[in-house]
């Protein structure tokens, strides 16, 4: 009873948080829509780890992997949301590469627990880490051409 409880809270948690990481990537990165997702993302990050932890209790030895995977994504996240709430000299790189970097955790955990294929661990960083420079790089050039000296001091 127990596990399909933390299993469902996980999932679902799971499914959410893959939808609103590349909400949050797609809409403007101002007041309105890109904070409230990021907030709900947070939450469900929280939700995901705790229930994976929850499930990492019941089967240790068979999904301990996978508990590292839930911290690596929670760190990430609330590493990221830290960098963006203190913003210090050169906050908005940290946010960018942090928050993407616990996306990239989502999608490797999604895929290693519906692929069984040692490609599932990898094939995400191979795909994702690449994009992360160019989206740091774009971000930090548009805040500096949109004439926002003070986002492009800080970034």
């Amino acid at each position: 009873m127990l596990h399909t409880v933390l299993l469902s809270v996980h999932v679902t948690a799971g499914a959410v948080g893959l939808m609103l990481g590349p909400l949050a990537m797609a809409v403007p990165k101002r007041a309105g829509w890109h904070p409230r997702l990021g907030v709900a993302y947070q939450g469900v990050v929280a939700v995901m780890t705790v229930s994976a932890l929850g499930l990492v209790a019941l089967a240790p030895g068979r999904l301990w992997g996978l508990g590292l995977i839930a911290g690596a994504t929670e760190a990430a996240a609330l590493a990221g949301w830290a960098v963006r709430r203190r913003r210090p000299s050169g906050w908005l790189g940290w946010h960018i590469r942090l928050m993407c970097g616990s996306y990239l955790s989502f999608v490797t955990a999604a895929l290693v627990v519906n692929w069984a294929s040692p490609l599932a661990w990898a094939l995400p960083a191979v795909i994702g880490a690449p994009l992360i420079p160019r989206a740091v790089k774009r971000a930090t050039s548009s805040s500096m051409r949109s004439g926002d000296s003070a986002a492009a001091a800080r970034a």
